[in-house]
């Protein structure tokens, strides 16, 4: 991230130093208050502002430039998907979580789509919320790869690509946004697909951790991907991922 308060990560993804801005995006003001509330109990966490709607939302994103957007899926007006596709063009530095009633909602999907780096249902526990803003704020995923590929297995065939196109046929390998990657790091980008950790694509191609990681990295970096969600969703795009 290149956010002035960015924070550097630990392995296990707790940031180290700095503390992480977050914006706070939904139309209750009582959730908002919530989050303010257990988020203020964290040293390393500020609240720096907060919007009740998408419009608002961009705009404070853009003034504030927050590490982490927490933003509702559904709101009138200015929607989080168009708020999320807004803020990830417009204020790139800022990550943005996705807030859901339930874990498999079509809008969330769309949002993820849209760029944001994963979601949290309304009704997490307080330590899920403060866990899943760490892990978003040192460059990880706030939702196991493997919920985004249930979600994308429910809605890919659904939803209509870029443009409202119908869904293009897949391409796989050949799918020239792939290009620039090696014949190992087209393995890894495809093990990403599956929703596997780097332990397992350890196992998988008898590798260590350590060498997976830097491979993750630089798929990610190819391809200019925000992180291991955003693999999942190109995979399926791409064609190189496919419903089981």
């Amino acid at each position: 991230m290149t956010g002035t308060g960015a924070p550097v990560g630990h392995d296990d993804g707790t940031p180290s130093t700095s503390t992480i801005r977050v914006l706070l995006v939904d139309d209750q003001a009582l959730l908002r208050m919530g989050f303010r509330m257990i988020l203020a109990a964290e040293d390393d966490i500020e609240v720096v502002g907060e919007a009740g709607d998408g419009a608002t939302g961009i705009a404070q994103a853009s003034a504030l430039r927050p590490d982490v957007v927490l933003m509702d899926v559904r709101m009138p007006g200015t929607n989080g998907i168009e708020a999320t596709e807004r803020i990830v063009a417009e204020t790139p530095s800022s990550r943005v979580i996705i807030l859901t009633t339930f874990d498999l909602d079509e809008y969330a999907f769309s949002a993820l789509r849209a760029g944001a780096s994963g979601f949290l249902l309304k009704d997490a526990k307080p330590g899920e919320l403060v866990g899943a803003i760490r892990a978003v704020a040192s460059g990880d995923a706030a939702m196991s790869p493997r919920i985004t590929r249930r979600m994308l297995e429910m809605f890919s065939g659904q939803l209509p690509q870029d443009g409202g196109a119908p869904a293009a046929a897949a391409t796989g390998r050949d799918d020239p946004r792939l290009a620039h990657l090696t014949a190992r790091e087209l393995e890894v980008f495809e093990a990403l697909g599956e929703g596997l950790t780097n332990a397992e694509i350890a196992g998988r191609f008898v590798l260590s951790e350590a060498t997976v990681k830097t491979h993750v990295g630089r798929v990610l970096g190819k391809l200019g991907l925000r992180d291991r969600v955003q693999a999942v969703v190109l995979a399926y795009e791409t064609g190189v991922a496919r419903p089981s």
